[in-house]
């Protein structure tokens, strides 16, 4: 017998370790289909490459490459473009507000759009602007743009799009104007140079081609008088003010309170982008558009009222409670390690404490039943001795059942625990072979034919653990 200190407790984390080992390969490989890793690039559908948008759209690129996301930017010629990019897939863009789902029918709220925006970031008015001569009939409406050349932006823009339809309450249409397919700073230059008489655009106030007409001393800007009527029949135009003095105090610009129509710049994903990529983006939108604008306040932008597709669910805890927890203290690639991590610890953890309590109790209960099976043998191989006379055959049958037993438990390893029951176990082993020594010499002494006993049946198979 081999008795090794402490062999219960080896013999435990053995099978412990093994068993963990392989519960965590099999939640590791469970996390993945639950919650796999975030990707490490990923598309941006932006706007024209001189508009605001795509300016706003390298500083999300910049953003996300600093914590080891590649975004790849894809210019577009507007929204209307962007949508298009979206439904087929692109995982992330910017939407104008008015081509939503949800602003196009509110009732739809709960169809099935793969689309969910991250918030609204930010205003994106529709400017109108003229020659000085021209503002002042404009502001009473715009039907005497009818034979008048106006930009109304490219095809597959937004701006195209909402241009057509505010010209289109005044009766100004393709057949009474001409109506060029022109936007951006192309269509400034073109109206600075009096090749254009007005110009419709939509954009935030940091869009180039606004920041260069809004300087321009011989274009003025449009402020209608019907802006919150065509509100009323265009519900996902809003209304805003461009407040006077707020773009040149020294030289008085604008001279008065300017009321502008406006839409909002919608941040819209995939609905399956990985959870921790969209937090990231809020992220990256907090930053960005937090500051103040010549027509918002500074804290106004990002947020998550009137969008135009329903809000993600993790804009809804964002908004609500700010980053996640981990994202609070860690760069973002170690929160989300340490967050899958847990994801496989805690299930391995709620099933290995349990474990640990269980495998010493089965450990024991096979110890045990090892050395209860023996002394049950003894146990009937010594009633047998005791009422009866055995024979010479019986005596050397018993002799080897009792050298098989010892031999048994000499080859088997038992814990430091055990070692009083193994001894006691060969002690009683050798009190029954001295019984059988004392049956030998009475059977010596004695010689007769005994009764048939059942020593031979309760040998016990050898080898056995």
């Amino acid at each position: 017998m081999r008795l090794i200190p402490s062999l219960t407790r080896k013999q435990t984390l053995l099978l412990t370790v093994a068993v963990i080992a392989g519960l965590a390969v099999a939640l590791s490989m469970l996390s993945r289909s639950i919650s796999p890793a975030p990707p490490r690039q990923a598309e941006m559908t932006t706007g024209a490459v001189d508009g605001a948008v795509h300016q706003f759209a390298l500083r999300y690129q910049s953003y996300l490459k600093a914590n080891g996301v590649s975004l790849k930017l894809l210019p577009s010629s507007g929204a209307v473009q962007n949508l298009e990019r979206l439904h087929a897939g692109t995982s992330i863009g910017f939407m104008q507000g008015g081509l939503g789902q949800l602003a196009l029918d509110p009732a739809d709220a709960d169809a099935g759009t793969p689309l969910r925006s991250l918030g609204v970031i930010g205003y994106e008015p529709v400017w109108l602007f003229t020659s000085a001569a021209l503002a002042r009939p404009l502001a009473k409406g715009l039907g005497p743009l009818a034979g008048k050349k106006v930009a109304i932006g490219v095809e597959g823009s937004g701006t195209r799009k909402v241009a057509l339809e505010v010209l289109q309450n005044y009766g100004v249409t393709a057949a009474n104007a001409t109506l060029v397919a022109e936007g951006g700073l192309l269509a400034a230059k073109d109206l600075i140079a009096q090749k254009l008489d007005a110009l419709i655009l939509i954009g935030a106030p940091q869009t180039p081609a606004v920041e260069l007409l809004l300087a321009q001393p011989g274009v003025q800007l449009v402020s209608l008088a019907h802006a919150e009527g065509l509100t009323r029949r265009l519900p996902y135009l809003s209304l805003v003010t461009l407040k006077a003095g707020s773009v040149d105090p020294a030289q008085d610009l604008p001279r008065e309170d300017i009321t502008l129509l406006t839409t909002t710049a919608n941040l819209v994903v995939q609905q399956d982008l990985h959870p921790a990529l969209s937090y990231l983006l809020l992220e990256a939108a907090h930053d960005i558009h937090r500051g103040g604008t010549l027509l918002n306040k500074p804290g106004e932008f990002p947020h998550p009222r009137a969008t135009d597709y329903p809000l993600a669910d993790e804009a809804v805890r964002y908004y609500k409670d700010g980053r996640p927890f981990l994202q609070r203290y860690l760069p973002y690639w170690a929160a989300n390690a340490l967050q899958r991590l847990l994801l496989v610890l805690v299930p391995l953890v709620a099933i290995a404490v349990p474990l640990f309590r269980v495998v010493p109790i089965l450990f024991e209960f096979r110890e045990k039943s090892r050395l209860y099976r023996r002394y049950g043998a003894l146990l009937e191989m010594e009633r047998d001795i005791q009422s009866r006379q055995l024979s010479a055959d019986e005596i050397a049958l018993a002799t080897a059942q009792l050298d098989q037993i010892e031999n048994d438990v000499s080859h088997m390893k038992f814990s430091l625990d055990f070692s009083d029951r193994v001894y006691t176990l060969r002690q009683h082993v050798d009190y029954v072979r001295r019984q059988l020594q004392a049956h030998s010499g009475e059977l010596q002494k004695a010689p007769g034919k005994p009764q048939e006993g059942r020593i031979a049946g309760a040998m016990l198979p050898r080898h056995e653990p």
